[in-house]
């Protein structure tokens, strides 16, 4: 895992990979940028009845604080769903670099695929999560329980998500089902690992690109004979 992370920040200037990322984060952003317009409007109309002409301030208050919330909870989801836009050309570059021959059998994911994928990611990411919130609340008394459980399920859920950007690449049906099932503990510790580049600051703005790479490496190591 060490040497597929490495790899892959060795690889961010790739003119390639560079475009995604320059991509990924400025949808991300205006996604953002318009939610909270969005919401800023509604929590505004909220509470002009109640206050008047004190709702502006209040409003603004208020959404600064949902948006720092929802940053928190939705930042993962929404960039692995973004990035799942652009993941087969993250995948296409590494493999171009690093398995030639990988890339020469490779299927190229069709966008309509692409997109179920990253909003089918972004969907589980945002409801396990939720129901996890009282949890999440309870174990900030242990200091660190918070943080623990969060690497832990966002682990788990990243396992499948980015080894399936590789693998449907190059397996379908049952061929997948099995892959999925041999690699099941080391896609976990993948899963973990691109988990923990998100709680980093600065670099959990790389870690979809990251995660997309190191699962390219991982898929191929793995398959290598």
């Amino acid at each position: 895992m060490i040497r597929a992370l490495v790899l892959s920040m060795a690889q961010l200037g790739d003119p390639a990979i560079r475009r995604v990322l320059i991509r990924s984060l400025g949808v991300t952003a205006a996604l953002f940028v318009v939610a909270g317009v969005a919401l800023w409007w509604g929590v505004r109309a909220a509470l002009s009845n109640w206050l008047g002409t004190q709702a502006d301030g209040w409003s603004a208050a208020l959404t600064i604080v949902i948006e720092m919330l929802a940053l928190w909870l939705a930042f993962r989801a929404v960039a692995v769903a973004v990035v799942g836009l652009f993941a087969d050309d993250i995948v296409a570059a590494v493999e171009a670099r690093h398995y030639p021959k990988g890339l020469a059998t490779a299927r190229p994911v069709p966008f309509a695929r692409g997109l179920a994928m990253g909003l089918g990611s972004a969907a589980r990411v945002v409801v396990v999560n939720l129901i996890l919130l009282p949890l999440y609340i309870i174990l900030l008394a242990t200091g660190v329980g918070t943080a623990a459980a969060f690497l832990f399920v966002n682990g788990w859920l990243l396992a499948r998500d980015l080894g399936d950007m590789v693998a449907a690449r190059h397996m379908d049906g049952a061929e997948l089902r099995r892959w999925r099932k041999a690699t099941g503990p080391a896609r976990f510790l993948l899963g973990l690992a691109a988990a923990a580049l998100f709680v980093v600051p600065g670099l959990n703005l790389l870690a979809p690109i990251l995660g997309a790479s190191m699962a390219t490496h991982f898929f191929h190591m793995r398959r290598a004979p």
